[in-house]
C-alpha cells in the first residue's frame, strides 16, 4: 500500500479530484512516463497505464497529455495492474520546453513541482550563459528555482563561481556540492556531503533536477538517498560532455524526505513562453534601464543608452548583455512562430467547422 500524502497529496488535491469521485476512478501519481505507457502509484500500488481514448482525441497538443509529476484519475482494471487515465487533475507548476526541432511545441518536462534543483557542473560544463536559460524556464514554471553547482572538488575557484553566479540570480538559493566520496591524503574516506539540500526535502514536497548530460544529477540522487540506486557514468575526459546516463523521466519517492524527479540530460534547452520571466532572469539589467534615454529601448544601437553604458563603465559584464540580446532575439523569433502556428490551427479549425456545417444542412435537406 501507499501513502498518498507520501506522493503531496493534500486537501487541494482532494477537492481538484472531488469532480471524478463517483464514476470509478482513483487519483494517483504519474511516476514514469516511456513511449506513451505510464506507471501510475495509486493506493494500492502501481498501475501501468494509458491515456483514455477520449484524451487522446481532446488533447491540441502533448502538453495536454500526462507528465511525470501530473496527479491523474485513473480507471484500474479488474484484476490487473493496469489501467486508464481519464482526466489529469489541473496543474499548480509545470517546467516546460519547446520540443526539439523545428515543431513549435511545448514539452512539459516535470509537472506539480515544489523546487527545480538547477544542476550545472564546475567543471568544463561552467556555463553562467546557459543557466541563465534554465532560470527563465524555472522563473515562468511556478515553482522555486534553487542552483546546485556540483564538482566543486574538480576546481580551485569554487567559491568565485559560486560568487558569480549568487551575482547572476539575486535572491536564488546557490549551492556548491560534492556529492562523490574524497579520500584524504590519510586515506580517510569522506562521504558525499549534501546536506545543504535537507530544508528542501521534507514530505510531501517535490523537487526536480534538471541540467546538461554529465552534470552528477544521478550522483546527486544517489547521495541524496545514500544507495545506488541510480547507475552514473563518467563525463568524456577531453570536453567534459556527459553520457546520458537516466533515458527517461521518473519521480523517486523518499516517504518523509518528499520526492525526487531525475530527467535526462538537456543538451539544448530551447524556451518556451518565457517573455514575462525574462525581466526577473535579468532583473540587473531592468534596473539599468531606468537610465536610459528611451523608456522602450533595446540596449542595440539606441543613443544614450543606460545599459550600453554600464558596460562602458565596467558595471556590467559585456557578455552578460550580448546574453540578454540573444534570448530576447529567441524569445521574439519564438513568438512569430507561434503566432504563425495559431493561425494555421484557427484556419484549420474554421474549416473542420465549415464542413460540418455543410454535412449538417446536405443531411436536413436529404431528409426533407
Amino acid at each position: 500500500m501507499i501513502d498518498l500524502v507520501d506522493l503531496g497529496w493534500d486537501a487541494r488535491w482532494a477537492e481538484a479530484f472531488a469532480a471524478h469521485d463517483g464514476e470509478g476512478l482513483v487519483p494517483g501519481r504519474v511516476a514514469i512516463e516511456f513511449n506513451h505507457i505510464y506507471r501510475v502509484l495509486v493506493a494500492s500500488g502501481e498501475l501501468q497505464s494509458q491515456h483514455s481514448g477520449r484524451i487522446l482525441h481532446r488533447a491540441a497538443g502533448r502538453h495536454e497529455l500526462a507528465a511525470v509529476g501530473d496527479w491523474v484519475a485513473v480507471r484500474q482494471s479488474a484484476g490487473e495492474q493496469t489501467g486508464t487515465i481519464e482526466a489529469i487533475l489541473p496543474r499548480r507548476s509545470k517546467f516546460s520546453r519547446k520540443v526539439a526541432g523545428e515543431l513549435t511545441e511545448e514539452q512539459v518536462v516535470a509537472a506539480n513541482i515544489d523546487f527545480v534543483f538547477l544542476v550545472m557542473g564546475m567543471d568544463r560544463d561552467y556555463s553562467p550563459r546557459r543557466l541563465e536559460r534554465y532560470l527563465l524556464t524555472a522563473y515562468e514554471s511556478g515553482a522555486t528555482p534553487v542552483i546546485l553547482l556540483t564538482k566543486a572538488d574538480l576546481v580551485d575557484d569554487a567559491e568565485a563561481k559560486r560568487d558569480e553566479i549568487a551575482s547572476l540570480a539575486p535572491g536564488t538559493a546557490v549551492h556548491a556540492l560534492i556529492a562523490v566520496s574524497q579520500t584524504l591524503p590519510s586515506g580517510e574516506v569522506v562521504p558525499p556531503d549534501v546536506s545543504a539540500l535537507e530544508p528542501y526535502l521534507t514530505r510531501g514536497r517535490t523537487a526536480a533536477l534538471l541540467g546538461s548530460s554529465g552534470v552528477g544529477k544521478s550522483t546527486l540522487i544517489n547521495a541524496i538517498t545514500g544507495t545506488d540506486a541510480l547507475k552514473t557514468n563518467t563525463v568524456r575526459a577531453r570536453d567534459s560532455r556527459g553520457r546520458h546516463t537516466t533515458r527517461h523521466r521518473q519521480l523517486i519517492v523518499l516517504g518523509d524526505r518528499g520526492l525526487l524527479i531525475d530527467t535526462p540530460g538537456m543538451r539544448e534547452l530551447q524556451l518556451w513562453n518565457v517573455a514575462d520571466a525574462a525581466q526577473e532572469t535579468f532583473e540587473d539589467i531592468d534596473e539599468l534601464s531606468a537610465a536610459c534615454q528611451f523608456t522602450d529601448c533595446q540596449h542595440r544601437d539606441e543613443p544614450r543608452c543606460g545599459v550600453k553604458a554600464a558596460v562602458a563603465e565596467g558595471r556590467l559584464a559585456a557578455d552578460r548583455l550580448a546574453g540578454y540580446l540573444k534570448l530576447q532575439d529567441e524569445i521574439r523569433a519564438f513568438d512569430a512562430r507561434r503566432d504563425a502556428r495559431a493561425q494555421i490551427e484557427e484556419k484549420r479549425q474554421s474549416k473542420v467547422v465549415g464542413r460540418a456545417i455543410k454535412q449538417m444542412y446536405k443531411i436536413k435537406n436529404r431528409d426533407r
